[in-house]
C-alpha cells in the first residue's frame, strides 16, 4: 500500500510540474513560437515516460537502459520546474516596464535567452555531477571520553542495482581502501533489488581494507526488496550486520545500529533502540548508526555520542533539499544536536533516480575521532 501510494503521488507531482513548466515557461518563449506544438508533446510524451517508470518501478522488469532514460526525465522535469519559478518570479518587475513595445520586446528576447541558457547549465551541470566518482570528504569530530585518534570511513545509499553496479561498487571499495581505516561502516540503502538479481554485485565486499572490521545497518530501500534476506547476503561476505544490536570494539567504543524507521511503517523489523543499547559500556563512547536522521529524535536520555545517518542525499538536487528538511532535521554534514549527542549525515556515495546532483556532490567519508580536550 506504501508503494502504490508512493507511485501515484510521484505521478500526479510530476504530471502538474510538467504541465506548469510548459505553460508558464516554455510556452511563454517567443523563440520557440513555431515549434509550440512539437515541444507540448515532448512534455507529453516525458510525462507519459514518468508515469510507466512509476507504474513498473518496483516490479523489477524494465530494461536497465529504460530505467535510466525514464529517471533521467525525473530530474529535467524537477529542473525544469525550477527554472520555471525563477521565470515566472521575474515577470512581475517586467510587468512593471514602461508600455514601449520595442524596448520591452528587446528586454523580453534577452531575458528568455539567458533563462535558456540557465536551464540547459543547469540540467548539464546536474548530469555531469551525476556521473562523476564519489569524492573523498575528510571531517574531524571530537569526542568525550575517547582514548586515542579512531578513524571511521563511512559509505551510505550506493543503491547498487539497475543503474549503479558491480564496476561502482569495485570502485567505491577501491577508494575505501586507500583511506586505511580503522572502522568501515555502511549506513543503509546499499542495494536496490533482491536478493536474487545481486548476483556478484557486492561481492568486492569481501576485500575491505579494515584494521576493525566493516559494520552494516539497513536503509528504508532494503525493506522494499526484503530486508533480512538483504542481510543475510551482506553477513555472508564478511560484513557484521548490527540489526538492533551493539559491539564493543577494541576496548575503545561502542558500535552499535538500528534498523530503518520504515520497519515501524512497514510493522516489521522496526528499530529499537533500547536492545540495540543493551550491551553498551557506559564508561566507553557510543557511536550509533542509524540510516534516516531524524532516528535522532527517538532518543531521550540515552548515552550517545555520535549518529552517523545517509537518506537525505544532501538534498540531491538543489534547491529539493528544501523539501527533504520538511521530513528531516538535518540534511548533509555535522551538527550538534544536544549537548552530549553530534550527528553527522552523508550525501551517500550513489543516487536514487535521476543520475543527477547539484550542489551535493556524492561522497565517500572518513571522520577522524579525535579526543575531546577538557
Amino acid at each position: 500500500m506504501f508503494r502504490l501510494s508512493f507511485a501515484f503521488a510521484a505521478i500526479a507531482v510530476l504530471s502538474l510540474i510538467n504541465f506548469y513548466s510548459y505553460k508558464r515557461f516554455l510556452k511563454r518563449l517567443d523563440i520557440f513560437c513555431k515549434i509550440q506544438g512539437v515541444i507540448k508533446w515532448v512534455m507529453i510524451a516525458m510525462t507519459l515516460c514518468e508515469i510507466f517508470y512509476f507504474a513498473v518501478l518496483r516490479l523489477d522488469n524494465l530494461d536497465p537502459i529504460l530505467y535510466l532514460l525514464f529517471s533521467a526525465m525525473i530530474g529535467v522535469s524537477f529542473m525544469l520546474f525550477c527554472v520555471a519559478i525563477v521565470y515566472d518570479l521575474f515577470q512581475i518587475p517586467y510587468a512593471k516596464i514602461p508600455h514601449d513595445y520595442s524596448r520591452r520586446l528587446f528586454i523580453k528576447m534577452v531575458f528568455d535567452v539567458t533563462m535558456l541558457i540557465l536551464a540547459f547549465s543547469y540540467i548539464a551541470k546536474g548530469f555531469l555531477n551525476g556521473m562523476k566518482a564519489p569524492r573523498v570528504k575528510e571531517v574531524d569530530v571530537y569526542i568525550d571520553g575517547l582514548k586515542s585518534e579512531l578513524s571511521i570511513v563511512q559509505i551510505t545509499d550506493l543503491h547498487i542495482g539497475k543503474t549503479l553496479g558491480k564496476d561502482f561498487m569495485d570502485a567505491v571499495v577501491k577508494q575505501i581502501n586507500a583511506l586505511d581505516a580503522d572502522i568501515v561502516v555502511i549506513t543503509g540503502d546499499l542495494v536496490d533489488m533482491p536478493v536474487n538479481q545481486i548476483g556478484d554485485k557486492l561481492d568486492s565486499l569481501r576485500s575491505i581494507e579494515s584494521r576493525l572490521g566493516v559494520y552494516y545497518v539497513p536503509g528504508n530501500h532494503e525493506y522494499f526488496y526484503g530486508v533480512n534476506a538483504i542481510m543475510d547476503h551482506v553477513r555472508s561476505l564478511g560484513v557484521h550486520v548490527l540489526s538492533n544490536r551493539s559491539i564493543v570494539i577494541n576496548h575503545a567504543i561502542n558500535l552499535a545500529g538500528v534498523m530503518d524507521m520504515m520497519g515501524k511503517r512497514f510493522d516489521f523489523e522496526p528499530p529499537d533502540l533500547a536492545k540495540a543499547l543493551l550491551h553498551v559500556k557506559p564508561e566507553l563512547p557510543t557511536i550509533l548508526l542509524a540510516h534516516q536522521p531524524k532516528f535522532v529524535n527517538e532518543i531521550n536520555d540515552e548515552k550517545i555520542d555520535l549518529i552517523l545517518s545517509g537518506h537525505t542525499h544532501g538534498g540531491q538536487i538543489f534547491p529539493f533539499g528544501l523539501l527533504v528538511l520538511l521530513d528531516q532535521p538535518y540534511l548533509s554534514g555535522l551538527y550538534q544536536h544536544s549537548k552530549q549527542t553530534q550527528i553527522f549525515v552523508s550525501n551517500g556515495a550513489g543516487y536514487w533516480g535521476p543520475a543527477v546532483r547539484i550542489l551535493a556532490p556524492s561522497e565517500i567519508v572518513k571522520l577522524t575521532l579525535k579526543v575531546k580536550k577538557v
